[in-house]
């Protein structure tokens, strides 16, 4: 079947859902850390290089995946695929440092690489697929990257109870190399486009000195970072918030599935809501003012640290949520706002060098968060460091990036 939704929504969604896992790291950083005997701070490195190649891969491969689809899709399910496979064995046959670094290696560089090329191939063939509505479409692929956690948390926690850790990565790495090569052999795209060599000679050095693009890059970052530390440290959060509860281990259970929706409603829903308003930078105001606004209030509640009733438990799940919310609103809405701003024929390029943001803040976000807490062993300071971190891009949104000018640097 020859149709949008068969050669360019499924596959994404194949894809997408299979690399986003890289989200379920809090699940089993500290199985690992403890099944090696290695500090969480040492074993985390892992998932910050995963992050950082993700983002790097995708700078670089932006013109590749452009001229090439099949090859770039292939390539994101090999690295992923080999990435989760070599992570399981080094667990199962390695010990202390050697397991480490070959952990370093699988997780943080080669299935970094897969992470990066697989986000990035199926986004321009959507936006082609759905020439009208490209937040949608975009809202469609991303979403699965976020959807992506709550579908694989209950069955990471089966195969690791049941199983254990090194054989949860075998049999999934197995499992995503299926649904990622029916993703490769799907995904096309539409009749009658072809991409040539003069569609992607946009400069590297043009598109970094754009002011736009420098004010996307740097509020991108900020969203990422913030929701970084958050992210990362979602269970540990829900440990010390509820740890007087009753039911701690429902809510551990559940908390994180729910956070993983909201992940990727927000991914679908901000991008929507992109395509409904004239200007689609509208979208990253209303990210980073509801993020300031639920961040500041667990700070000035105590919610997470003096969790004593219901109104604190639901502060602290809201803090969550639309955390989760936001962070997935600024991934899905990028593309469809790069394109507004500099035209599709590059728009795999730019997006790619836009997606390095991502590299750098999969370094310093969960870092920043290792960093704070070994310093104060407090939460709440967590939340403030974000709540700054917010206003900061709420101002650089309004005064860097703007309206959409008339001319742009970059154009179709």
């Amino acid at each position: 079947m020859n149709n949008k939704w068969m050669r360019a929504a499924v596959p994404a969604l194949l894809i997408h859902c299979s690399v986003g896992t890289v989200y379920c790291w809090s699940i089993f950083k500290e199985a690992i850390a403890t099944q090696l005997k290695l500090s969480t701070f040492a074993v985390g490195w892992a998932f910050s290089l995963a992050i950082f190649f993700l983002g790097m891969s995708a700078a670089f491969a932006g013109r590749f995946v452009e001229m090439d689809i099949h090859k770039s899709s292939l390539i994101a399910c090999i690295c992923f695929s080999v990435g989760m496979v070599g992570t399981g064995l080094s667990i199962q046959f390695l010990k202390g440092y050697a397991a480490l670094a070959a952990i370093y290696l699988f997780y943080g560089v080669i299935m970094g690489i897969g992470l990066g090329v697989g986000y990035l191939t199926p986004v321009k063939t959507l936006m082609l697929w759905f020439s009208d509505n490209k937040g949608l479409a975009t809202g469609i692929s991303i979403m699965g990257f976020g959807l992506a956690k709550a579908i694989a948390t209950p069955v990471m926690n089966f195969l690791q109870d049941r199983y254990g850790i090194s054989m949860m990565f075998i049999i999934l790495g197995c499992i995503y190399c299926a649904l990622m090569y029916l993703g490769h052999l799907m995904l096309k795209k539409p009749e009658g486009w072809t991409e040539t060599a003069a569609s992607t000679k946009t400069g590297v050095k043009d598109i970094v000195k754009n002011r736009q693009f420098i004010g996307i890059w740097l509020m991108f970052f900020i969203n990422i970072h913030c929701g970084l530390m958050i992210i990362s440290y979602e269970k540990q959060i829900l440990n010390i918030a509820f740890a007087a509860s009753a039911s701690l281990a429902v809510i551990i259970s559940v908390i994180p599935s729910l956070t993983a929706a909201f992940n990727a409603l927000g991914r679908i829903g901000y991008s929507t809501l992109s395509d409904k308003l004239k200007e689609r930078n509208t979208v990253y105001k209303i990210i980073f003012i509801s993020c300031i606004i639920i961040s500041f209030v667990p700070v000035i509640t105590h919610s997470i640290t003096n969790n004593t009733g219901v109104i604190c438990s639901a502060i602290v799940i809201a803090f969550l949520l639309i955390i989760n919310a936001g962070y997935g609103g600024g991934f899905s809405t990028l593309p469809a706002l790069l394109s507004e701003r500099f035209g599709m024929k590059q728009i795999s390029q730019i997006h790619g060098i836009a997606l390095s943001a991502w590299a750098v803040a999969g370094i310093t976000g969960n870092n920043t968060s290792e960093l704070i807490l070994k310093a104060s062993g407090n939460y709440e300071h967590l939340l403030i460091v974000g709540c700054v971190l917010f206003v900061a891009a709420l101002i650089i949104c309004v005064a860097v990036v703007g309206k959409k000018p008339k001319n742009t640097a970059i154009e179709n």
